[in-house]
């Protein structure tokens, strides 16, 4: 089951290289991973997205809230969140495909950001399956480049 980790850690050097190692050593996989510090200049969220059943996530949380740099651990998959990724794609953009192309870009509400006369690069945010469903929208055939940032997400509780 995939599972979505928010964690609270010290923003200092060596902080997410100790997370990662952790997972690492205990042979759980990320999947994805995001880091930037929040509105306490001390303090980053890591969100971490892994794989595993609710007792190999429970281990997870413990081993990770036994980090000193660690604040707090959340598993936000069941509690009510709001969840976002980034994803860049550059796009073959010729002839009569510039128009498809931008009609797929309104309908997923997506921006273009760079046009060049052979190429688009297209910048949409949104849950894994909506950027899942814009991949395939486009077809193999014109994606050139993706970079994607993983996901990240808070819990819909007023704490």
């Amino acid at each position: 089951m995939r599972r979505i980790l928010s964690i609270l850690i010290e923003n200092q050097p060596g902080a997410l290289s100790r997370v990662a190692n952790l997972f690492s050593a205990r042979g759980y996989n990320i999947e994805s991973l995001t880091v930037a510090p929040t509105e306490d200049s001390t303090l980053s969220r890591m969100t971490v997205v892994t794989h595993g059943n609710d007792a190999t996530t429970e281990q997870i949380t413990k081993q990770v809230n036994k980090l000193i740099e660690v604040y707090k651990v959340i598993d936000i998959t069941e509690e009510k969140h709001v969840e976002r990724e980034l994803m860049i794609v550059k796009v073959r953009a010729a002839g009569e495909g510039r128009e498809e192309i931008k009609r797929l870009v309104d309908i997923f509400r997506a921006v273009i950001i760079n046009v060049t006369p052979k190429t688009y690069i297209i910048q949409i945010t949104g849950n894994q399956q909506k950027l899942n469903s814009f991949i395939t929208a486009l077809g193999n055939s014109a994606i050139l480049e993706i970079a994607r940032t993983g996901a990240c997400g808070l819990t819909r509780l007023d704490k």
